[in-house]
């Protein structure tokens, strides 16, 4: 089955257990149509770099599955039709990277970011 990676924004009203259970919701949905979640991870509360719907912030998620195309399309046209979701991002991978995202790692151990001091002089 093909791989995907799915991000998607809630409104910043939400506590993060509603946030959270969106993740399941949408999980619930994919695993439906014969789909499965490989990882999830929920980012937080993120400043946004422009205004969505009057909101400045929105709850993050991150979905890693394993699904064919129409389970895809699916959760993605629920989540388009739930007042709680402002965006959706869903990218087709070959392979899904080891380990944590870089949103969940930490500064230290990212690798090719150099010291930025060093670069203004």
């Amino acid at each position: 089955m093909p791989l995907y990676e799915h991000v998607f924004i809630a409104r910043q009203d939400l506590s993060n257990a509603q946030a959270e259970g969106l993740v399941e919701h949408f999980s619930t949905v994919l695993s439906d149509n014969g789909g499965s979640i490989v990882n999830s991870e929920y980012w937080g509360v993120k400043t946004m770099a422009y205004k969505i719907n009057k909101n400045r912030k929105g709850h993050y998620a991150f979905l890693r599955t394993d699904a064919p195309a129409t389970a895809v399309q699916e959760m993605e046209r629920l989540m388009r039709l739930h007042d709680d979701v402002m965006r959706v991002l869903t990218i087709k991978v070959d392979e899904h990277a080891e380990g944590p995202s870089i949103q969940m790692q930490k500064r230290d151990e990212r690798e090719g970011r150099g010291d930025r001091r060093e670069r203004r002089n």
